[in-house]
């Protein structure tokens, strides 16, 4: 498998936490969304979108986030990272999406750049545009993490609401949203920064990071 992404895509860095937990091996390509690398003729013969991640397997290229995970579930059960039930794998789903549909596309590079050079935004007003999804956000996942979680997002061990989750979280930070108020998905994050497959996927780690 060939994993094209950005070091520091939200939606890379998912990608690239369920490639671990599942124990896969695969090679990185690094598409510097900075400099437009998307957009070549060569990125936009495998992603037509033109964004990241697209992950090659067996001659077939996949792209967009939620189907690589769900694919990365189908075709690689173990382990499992979503729960036998199908209401607790709804409820999972849907802490996903929470992050990966109402989150993350408000607050990517294009959404920044766009604010920048369309309405003249500096770096604050880009951060407070962030944290005015984020917050909200992240409020419903503490509420949904007590609920449901017992040391992660659902249940003791990580699932894809996780792997939404850290990268969410490390967003966060590099946009200056206070997180105090969250203590359930602090914990969750600490028990990530001490988990192999998550410490391998973060964006300081990868072969293209600064």
């Amino acid at each position: 498998m060939i994993l094209h992404g950005y070091w520091r895509s939200g939606a890379a860095y998912r990608t690239r936490i369920a490639l671990n937990l599942k124990g896969l091996s695969y090679d990185q390509r690094g598409i510097d969304l900075r400099t437009g690398a998307q957009k070549s003729d060569a990125f936009i013969v495998l992603n037509p979108q033109g964004l990241v991640p697209a992950l090659e397997i067996d001659g077939a290229v996949l792209t967009q986030s939620p189907a690589i995970l769900e694919w990365l579930e189908e075709a690689h059960p173990a382990p499992p990272l979503l729960p036998a039930g199908a209401v607790d794998r709804a409820h999972v789903r849907a802490m996903a999406a929470l992050i990966g549909c109402d989150i993350h596309p408000l607050n990517n590079l294009r959404v920044g750049k766009a604010l920048r050079e369309s309405f003249g935004a500096d770096q604050a007003a880009v951060d407070g545009w962030a944290a005015r999804w984020i917050l909200p956000g992240f409020e419903a996942l503490e509420r949904l993490a007590a609920i449901h979680g017992d040391s992660w997002c659902f249940g003791a061990a990580p699932t894809l609401a996780d792997c939404y989750l850290i990268p969410q979280i490390y967003s966060a930070r590099r946009f200056n949203v206070p997180l105090e108020a969250f203590p359930r998905l602090l914990a969750i994050d600490a028990a990530a920064h001490a988990h192999p497959a998550f410490v391998a996927a973060h964006p300081d780690k990868q072969p293209d990071a600064d």
